[in-house]
């Protein structure tokens, strides 16, 4: 494989020591993972897909038990594929970002029925199944089939940051943070998934992003950041926008039979496909929130629950009413299983609500 030019000042011989440091302390450190093979098994590429899926933008901690609870249920990626949506977006409920549970499923499918059950080996293939990007085809591809790709999550980043003492702030370093791990990844196909979760794991446990073990860390004697005496504030990132406030009403709606209404949120949008208790639009600051015309006798609960999203924060206040006129999108749950189909969010309003 052709090395592409180098972004660093560092020697192709200290990459390569570095590279060796990194992979000695992981033999001896790496962490025990349900979703990783053991040392000299091969990796499955089904639970890799499932896991890499899982961690977008979620921790380790959150993910374990979601994992384990897919694999019980759906052993293998046929098993997924025949799944009901609903059943899979129901496992998922609590986990968040729920694109990600009607892509895997779509994925699923694509991988079962068209592809013969098997995952494509090379990254540009990956990467053309739904739900899968750049990131997420490269840990597949390295850590599944040990095939070369550079991969570069979070704690990657972070590594890469204080290793180079990259001063330029998040988001704007990803591009030249990438770079920079591109050197250790391009040409080497001895070890390529162990190499990324060797970095993975020297991230989560040593160079951890508040008062990182500098006198643990296999790179420390070239960590320019930590020469430099700061490295606890890289990566630097850039200020926070200010996330808009924005406010709503959550609805409790029961028949004489004690069955709670659910609404299903269309496909497309934020919680898309989702079961959850009706709600009407959210607005910002200013705006009239108008009551649901489906809805009758409404009345004030005096409670709200807030929840916060990437790009908004959310506070919804809960109201009581009974049901004046039945549509396509709402169903009648039971109450003690209405809950665990929710998304968070819901599931905040449905435990105010049953108290």
């Amino acid at each position: 494989m052709t090395r592409t030019q180098k972004s660093s000042k560092k020697s192709l011989k200290t990459i390569r020591e570095l590279r060796g440091q990194v992979l000695d302390w992981y033999d001896k450190h790496r962490r025990v993972l349900p979703w990783r093979a053991v040392r000299g098994e091969v990796s499955n590429p089904y639970h890799v897909w499932l896991s890499e899926v899982m961690l977008q933008q979620t921790t380790v901690t959150a993910v374990k038990d979601y994992y384990m609870k897919f694999l019980r249920l759906w052993p293998e990626v046929r098993d997924l594929a025949a799944a009901e949506q609903d059943d899979v977006m129901a496992a998922w409920a609590g986990l968040g970002y729920y694109a990600r549970a009607r892509n895997l499923h779509k994925c699923a499918k694509v991988v079962a029925n068209e592809l013969g059950g098997v995952f494509p080996e090379e990254q540009a293939d990956l990467k053309a199944l739904p739900g899968i990007g750049d990131y997420t085809s490269a840990a597949i591809a390295a850590i599944a089939f040990n095939k070369p790709a550079t991969v570069v999550d979070g704690n990657i980043e972070r590594v890469m940051a204080r290793l180079f003492n990259v001063r330029e702030p998040m988001p704007a370093s990803k591009k030249q943070l990438k770079a920079l791990a591109h050197e250790f990844f391009d040409g080497y196909e001895e070890r390529p998934g162990d190499l990324a979760q060797a970095f993975m794991d020297l991230g989560a446990g040593i160079c951890i992003p508040k008062a990182p073990r500098c006198a643990l860390c296999p790179l420390s004697l070239e960590c320019e950041a930590r020469a430099a005496g700061d490295p606890e504030v890289l990566p630097l990132k850039s200020p926070k926008k200010k996330r808009p406030q924005k406010h709503g009403i959550v609805y409790w709606v029961q028949d004489d039979r004690g069955r709670v209404l659910l609404e299903r949120r269309e496909e497309k949008g934020l919680l898309g496909g989702m079961l959850a208790l009706p709600t009407g639009q959210w607005g910002v600051h200013g705006d009239r929130i108008d009551e649901l015309d489906y809805l009758k006798d409404i009345e004030d609960c005096r409670l709200h629950i807030d929840h916060v999203f990437t790009h908004f924060d959310l506070r919804l206040h809960l109201k009581r009413a009974k049901l004046k006129s039945m549509s396509e999108s709402l169903i009648w749950g039971d109450v003690s299983d209405a809950h665990e189909a929710m998304p968070s969010l819901f599931q905040k309003a449905y435990k105010l609500f049953v108290a």
